[in-house]
């Protein structure tokens, strides 16, 4: 187990409520300065003590400190194991969709953000990859779509624009019973209003350029799972 995740579990087992859990998230600041809060290292590349050793980070497109306690935070918020961090929540949302093969179908909302939407209908589709789009609320409708060729159920909840309510339980009961990925798209209510996590989703994902991001003066996504 790594140091952080046997931290997590310390953590954890205080019982903090989670808005304790928000203020300080597990985060340290910087050991070297004693800084309290997390320094925003612009580093691209990091010295290495011999050829092929480092001290934990060699190139910043892979691993960066300050993402890294970024996607430890996330995934701490939603109650996940694991976090990522993207440049915006499209990328995110990509990245997730690029995990399906030619001739896979997914299961959206009738009602789904726009970028969403077109990044499957304008570049997902040219990769063999097709969607059905069902009203999410209505669970016999999500059922009703599955068939041989689908892979997984691709959820809004909230929804964006319209706010639209799907059954997180029910949505990721249907999953594993037809062995499909879950997946949430949780911007709209945030780690602080709900956590799908919590309910079986597979996969957590967040354009944290709306609230989590809060003022406007940022573009960022995540993911998070278990």
């Amino acid at each position: 187990m790594s140091e952080y995740n046997a931290n997590r579990q310390i953590f954890r087992s205080r019982n903090y409520s989670f808005e304790t859990r928000l203020i300080h998230g597990e985060i340290s600041g910087d050991e070297l300065t004693g800084a309290v809060n997390v320094p925003i290292y612009q580093t691209s590349t990091y010295a290495q003590t011999v050829p092929g050793e480092n001290k934990g980070y060699e190139y910043s497109r892979s691993s960066n400190p300050t993402r890294k306690a970024l996607e430890e935070l996330i995934a701490e918020l939603e109650n996940g194991d694991y976090g990522f961090a993207f440049a915006s929540g499209l990328a995110a949302i990509s990245t997730v969709f690029s995990l399906f093969e030619t001739g896979d179908e997914i299961i959206i909302s009738n009602d789904v953000y726009g970028g969403t939407f077109r990044i499957l209908d304008k570049v997902f589709k040219h990769f063999g990859i097709s969607y059905v789009q069902v009203n999410t609320s209505n669970l016999d409708e999500v059922e009703a779509a599955i068939n041989g060729a689908t892979k997984a159920i691709y959820i809004e909840t909230p929804t964006n624009p319209l706010l639209g309510i799907t059954d997180l339980k029910a949505i990721a009961d249907i999953a594993k019973k037809h062995q499909l990925v879950s997946i949430a798209d949780n911007t709209f209510y945030t780690p602080y209003l709900q956590r799908p996590l919590d309910f079986g989703i597979d996969i957590v994902l967040h354009s944290a350029t709306k609230y989590l991001g809060g003022h406007s003066d940022l573009i960022a996504g995540l993911a998070v799972v278990k």
